[in-house]
């Protein structure tokens, strides 16, 4: 049973990672469904620890029968997943209705985390039984499994092991409970369905690459090549010689269009002499060819996602690709935050990273990176970046969503230019920048630019328009907080704006806690404190259920400073997945030796109340310590985010281990509730963390949060 356990724990990470890659692109990258789906999922996987009676045994053939319907439900669920929109009637290119949304989501996760909640609560129970052993040392075996999915996932996909190729191992994995002495006792048949099925699976791994393209071409019909990457799936349509490139699903560039060429020339004209210039981003969708038009001595282009670029450089027209060859131009693949560390200084950056739709590109458009920038200008030198919005009507959002990246920017670059359209271009110096059309249009003339759309009379238009006025007062005006690393709220209006696309009332909705004096935030937390203290008192009087809301809380907090500590990894280190697996691995790896840890001590305590006033004391400072360092350097490297995720982890199981243990008699009936407790904790933990608590507070103030949360839980030990 302890290879049972393990083997649960390692499915349930490798496919939670293989589904919500499958989410995201299926819902074109929106991390508000990524978000809603590790909710559900943890919501699910709860209930289906919960499922049954407390007392009820299961045999050893009901545990094999599961993890065979694992290993046939997944792929199918992928398969699922790809063809939502097809299913639900959407349009494409266009968002299903929020409430398909919502619906496609639950029914998607449904089957998977079910199996896995119930998988765990039957195979912890019987190990606990015939063992004697403990649930904290069945919940640690588990996580150890964790650990390896985890890692296994991260190094998949550095390895360039597709999305659907992962999804397949991973049930080939949950068929070796075929060689468990336990899994198939007395069952023949049971043996011969896991071995058809495992040879079924490893004979479609030498068709996956064309079964991936088949279920590719379901929502692009002219697909030329798709490939998933470290930073999402890029997918490239080929039409009657055009290319339209998509990342996860979302339309990124297209080879025709002329956005490229608004972008570049507006903020090239800006500057009487334009020789070293570097770009972040967006080289092929054609920055660099409308740069070099402007004949500059040297141009560094600087490309996040590599595997993107090889791709798309098969499929370019030749003369971009030409272009990008030119010996003037510099490929650099890299993150953009960490080149701007280097010596170089440049008379021009262009920005052409994506727009701050979620917490990963969020990081392009703060304060911390603006002041980067300029530390990489010459004197005179030129920031341009683009914000996409409305021409004519700012919703109440929109105007606090762009005002929060306008103030950044303020407090770093004295002269700003807002240049209106669809998609403003804004430019930003720490020297005066030209506000007229004659000189601008003078430059194009003089330079000989050959453009589409960027003319003398295009250029006359976006700088005599009322909105060129109005935009810099739209911004200058509103109330609404910098848009910083550690307080990413710029990331809380996207979300609101995106919601307003299927709930019109929402545009017009200020959901936030923000404002000069903060009164209506402390007014709300406050409440809530109260709230919370009261309901802990009451609740401490029955001590089963005491325990349920502690593991809660535990998984709640564990939950949040997770998400927290990632974030703050994301904006400082760049959006590797890689990176990000080990980090979720090291949470992974504080379970299992939290858990591990307290099984094996309990039993010599005098009195085990020390032991949880202790844990819960040791959560309050963890999480103190990280409010008052999360803004040091030394909190920025790999080894000190993977150390206070394991110290986070291994509370949350120290906890659950904890209360499994403490005048406890029957180890089985405290499996469901208990475990079903800490998945349902963690499911709202992620939910009020990333959409609400982080954006609306900040780094810091939520770790202060989470630390008050757990100097209340000492209520629940005492």
């Amino acid at each position: 049973m302890p290879f049972n356990l393990f083997l649960i724990g390692l499915i349930s990470i490798l496919g939670q990672v293989v589904i919500l890659r499958e989410l995201s692109v299926a819902f074109y990258g929106i991390e508000l469904i990524y978000i809603l789906a590790i909710g559900i999922w943890l919501l699910w996987t709860g209930i289906g620890a919960l499922i049954g009676k407390r007392t009820y045994k299961p045999a050893h053939k009901f545990i094999a029968l599961l993890f065979l319907a694992f290993a046939l439900i997944l792929p199918l669920d992928v398969a699922y997943v790809r063809v939502i929109r097809v299913l639900f009637g959407s349009i494409p290119g266009a968002y299903l209705p929020f409430l398909q949304q919502l619906l496609a989501i639950p029914i998607a996760l449904l089957p998977i985390c079910l199996l896995l909640g119930l998988l765990f609560q039957w195979a912890a129970k019987i190990y606990v039984e015939k063992s004697g052993k403990t649930l904290a040392r069945a919940y640690a075996i588990e996580s150890v499994g964790g650990i390896i999915g985890g890692l296994a996932a991260t190094l998949f996909l550095k390895a360039g092991v597709q999305n659907l190729t992962a999804a397949v191992i991973c049930s080939i994995g949950a068929c070796l409970i075929f060689f468990s002495s336990t899994g198939f006792r007395g069952s023949r048949v049971l043996k011969a369905a896991s071995l058809i099925l495992a040879l079924l699976l490893l004979s479609s791994l030498f068709a996956v690459k064309k079964i991936d393209r088949l279920m590719t071409r379901w929502n692009h019909p002219e697909l030329l090549d798709t490939r998933d990457t470290p930073y999402g799936r890029v997918t490239i349509n080929s039409v009657r010689g055009q290319f339209v490139v998509f990342e996860n699903d979302a339309l990124c560039f297209e080879t025709q269009g002329t956005a490229a060429e608004v972008f570049a020339h507006l903020s090239m004209l800006q500057h009487h002499d334009p020789e070293k210039i570097l770009i972040l981003g967006g080289g092929v969708e054609g920055l660099v060819y409308e740069v070099l038009k402007h004949s500059p001595g040297h141009i560094d282009y600087v490309e996040l996602n590599g595997g993107m670029l090889e791709m798309v450089m098969r499929c370019l027209p030749e003369e971009i690709k030409r272009f990008l060859n030119y010996d003037e131009v510099c490929t650099v693949i890299d993150d953009p935050r960490k080149f701007l560390g280097g010596e170089d200084r440049y008379d021009m950056i262009m920005v052409g990273m994506p727009q701050p739709t979620s917490g990963q590109t969020n990081r392009y458009y703060t304060r911390e990176f603006f002041a980067s920038c300029a530390g990489m200008l010459k004197p005179g030198g030129i920031l341009s970046f683009r914000l996409r919005s409305a021409e004519n009507l700012w919703t109440p959002n929109l105007r606090k969503r762009n005002a929060s990246i306008y103030k950044a920017l303020k407090e770093v670059f004295p002269f700003i230019t807002v240049l209106p359209g669809v998609t403003n271009v804004i430019v930003a110096s720490q020297d005066r920048l030209l506000a007229g059309h004659k000189t601008i249009i003078g430059r194009l003339i003089a330079r000989k630019i050959p453009a589409r759309l960027v003319t003398p009379e295009y250029i006359y238009y976006v700088y005599t328009n009322d909105r060129f006025l109005e935009i810099r007062e739209i911004l200058e005006s509103e109330d609404v907080p910098v848009n910083s690393d550690t307080r990413p709220i710029c990331y809380q209006y996207t979300l609101m704006i995106w919601l307003s696309k299927f709930y019109t009332g929402l545009a017009h909705t200020d959901l936030s806690l923000t404002g000069k004096d903060g009164y209506r935030g402390s007014a709300i937390g406050g409440i809530i404190l109260l709230v919370t203290v009261v309901f802990f008192l009451l609740i401490r009087k029955r001590r089963d259920t005491g325990k349920i809301i502690l593991v809660a809380a535990a998984g709640l907090i564990g939950m949040v400073m997770e998400a927290l500590l990632i974030l703050h990894y994301q904006t400082r280190n760049g959006i590797l997945f890689q990176d990000i697996g080990l980090l979720l691995t090291a949470f992974m790896l504080g379970l299992a030796l939290g858990a591990h840890f307290i099984g094996r001590i309990y039993g010599s305590l005098n009195k085990g109340t020390h032991l949880g006033i202790s844990l819960v004391i040791g959560f309050v400072l963890l999480n103190a310590v990280i409010m008052l360092t999360i803004n040091l350097p030394v909190m920025s490297s790999l080894f000190s985010i993977c150390l206070m995720l394991i110290l986070t982890g291994a509370f949350v199981a120290g906890i659950f281990a904890f209360s499994s243990l403490d005048r406890v008699q029957d180890q089985v009936r405290v499996v469901s509730p208990l475990y079903g407790a800490d998945l349902i904790g963690g499911c709202v933990g992620s939910l009020v963390g990333v959409l609400i608590l982080i954006p609306m507070a900040g780094l810091p103030a939520t770790a202060g949060v989470m630390a008050v949360l757990s100097l209340l839980c000492l209520l629940l030990v005492i």
